[in-house]
């Protein structure tokens, strides 16, 4: 049976966290730990996957330090440590769907996943199969 996550390889139960507000920009509009870790540059699954591999203790500390960087949001300057501890709180815990626990395992060992790749690799020598055969069966007419 086909992976039911194959279009969105993100693990579900980084939704939660990765979709909770941090605050307001200057703006006024609201900012989600996803587009605050990608300000920072960081990748939101992989940082989360790895926030989630720390524990809540650790991942409150590791939040803390990261939003106290995050200068798009000016309640964070004073209120970075209450955010980190509540966000944190969101993290999943406890039994992980498989999708959850490769990615955990991915930013462990520091190798993606070659799955993707060989499939990608695949479909691309099959498209240029089938346009050798078509391409290649006129008869010049």
């Amino acid at each position: 049976m086909a992976d039911p996550n194959f279009l969105n390889p993100h693990p579900p139960e980084f939704d939660r966290f990765l979709y909770a507000s941090v605050g307001e920009d200057r703006n006024g509009y609201a900012v989600t730990v996803l587009s605050t870790l990608a300000r920072l540059g960081l990748d939101p699954w992989k940082e989360t996957a790895e926030l989630v591999t720390l524990g809540h203790d650790g991942a409150r500390a590791r939040l803390g330090t990261l939003l106290a960087q995050f200068q798009d949001v000016p309640s964070l300057a004073s209120d970075h440590g209450r955010v980190a501890r509540d966000l944190s709180q969101l993290l999943p815990e406890g039994r992980t769907s498989g999708a959850l626990q490769r990615t955990a395992s991915t930013v462990a060992d520091g190798r993606p996943g070659t799955r993707g790749a060989i499939w990608a690799v695949l479909a691309i020598i099959f498209v240029l199969y089938q346009m050798f055969m078509v391409g290649g069966s006129g008869s010049g007419e």
